[in-house]
């Protein structure tokens, strides 16, 4: 859990804020988000990955991410339609994590339906009226994949993410359990 005595970080127009949080597995990505939203009552999290009740550790996993959310918090399980699930929420504080499961949902679409979808689910995030948090991991920083649906998977997720940073109003990089400021650390590769 974050440190408690740690103020939220200044963030303009938190109600209407579109945030990205990137980073490494294991890196503290989805803590950083839910600490961004902590003292808000009413969030959506959005979940994007289902359950493997087959696979103990990927449960495990799920549970840890389950105890750390305050009881108030709605709960959706979406899998491949995020941007429905934005529409239907737009009223509402989300906290999407993450677009990997989104990515996998949809690794079987043709290229021109998957970037189709991904135009449409930029414009339902830049339309929604209220705070978004959005979890994504980083890829391309390990192991190379050796097949096509690994090589597919990372090259979507990369492209999706830096269309998002196009759009949001902040962006966090999380590794190693730090948190930093990529907008006011980083310039814009031409």
């Amino acid at each position: 859990m974050v440190n408690e005595c740690h103020t939220i970080p200044f963030i303009d127009k938190l109600d209407t804020a579109k945030i990205l949080v990137s980073g490494p597995c294991r890196g503290g990505k989805s803590r950083w988000a839910e600490y961004l939203v902590l003292r808000i009552p009413d969030v959506v999290y959005v979940a994007t990955a289902w359950d493997v009740q087959e696979d103990k550790q990927w449960i495990e996993r799920i549970q840890i991410h389950r105890s750390r959310r305050p009881k108030s918090w709605h709960l959706i399980e979406c899998m491949g339609d995020l941007s429905s699930t934005i529409i239907d929420n737009s009223d509402k504080t989300l906290l999407i994590d993450s677009l990997g499961g989104f990515v996998t949902s949809n690794l079987d679409l043709h290229d021109e339906t998957w970037k189709h979808n991904c135009q449409i689910l930029l414009e339902q995030i830049k339309a929604h009226n209220k705070l978004i948090v959005i979890v994504s991991e980083e890829v391309g920083w390990g192991i190379i994949p050796h097949d096509t649906i690994g090589i597919k998977f990372r090259d979507r997720l990369g492209i999706l993410i830096q269309s998002l940073d196009e759009i949001t109003t902040h962006s966090w990089l999380v590794t190693q359990g730090r948190a930093l400021d990529i907008k006011q650390l980083g310039l814009k590769v031409p």
